[in-house]
C-alpha cells in the first residue's frame, strides 16, 4: 500500500513539474525566439522545443525529489 502512494507521488510530482516546466518554456522559448529574431514559421519549432525540454528536466527533477522524499520517514 505504501509503494502505491510513493508512486503516485512520484508521478503527481513529476505531472506537477512538467506542468511548471512547460509554462516557463513557453515563455522563455517565445522570449529567445524575438530576441534571437528567428525567421518566420521556425519560431514555433524554436517555442516548441525550449517548451518540451523544460517541461522534461523540471518534470524529471520534480520527480526525483519526490522520490526523495518519499524514502523519509514523516
Amino acid at each position: 500500500m505504501a509503494r502505491d502512494n510513493c508512486l503516485t507521488r512520484i508521478a503527481a510530482g513529476a505531472a506537477l513539474g512538467g506542468a511548471i516546466g512547460g509554462a516557463v518554456g513557453v515563455m522563455y522559448g517565445t522570449y529567445s525566439a524575438v530576441a534571437l529574431k528567428v525567421p518566420g514559421l521556425l519560431k514555433i519549432r524554436h517555442v516548441g522545443q525550449a517548451t518540451l525540454g523544460t517541461a522534461a528536466v523540471f518534470g524529471l527533477f520534480l520527480g526525483a525529489g519526490s522520490l526523495i522524499h518519499c524514502g523519509k520517514s514523516t
